[in-house]
């Protein structure tokens, strides 16, 4: 048996959204998908899974997302 052990989330800088309210598919606000430590780790995923409307947002400088809105 493994033991695993909790995240560190302070080690994690980027946090990657699916933006589903850029196809009308949600209308409130979605908590990130994933947090990464890597920004091309997220943009590979984001790629993959939601090539037109993932967001990838740096947890450490100015573009931190507002509580509340859309």
């Amino acid at each position: 048996m493994t033991m695993e052990l909790p995240p560190e989330l302070s080690e994690y800088r980027y946090a990657l959204y699916c933006r589903s309210d850029r196809l009308d598919l949600s209308y409130k606000p979605v908590p990130p998908v994933a947090l990464y430590r890597d920004k091309a780790l997220a943009a590979s995923h984001g790629a993959r899974m939601w090539p037109s409307t993932y967001s990838i947002i740096d947890l450490l400088g100015e573009e931190l997302p507002c509580r509340g809105r859309a």
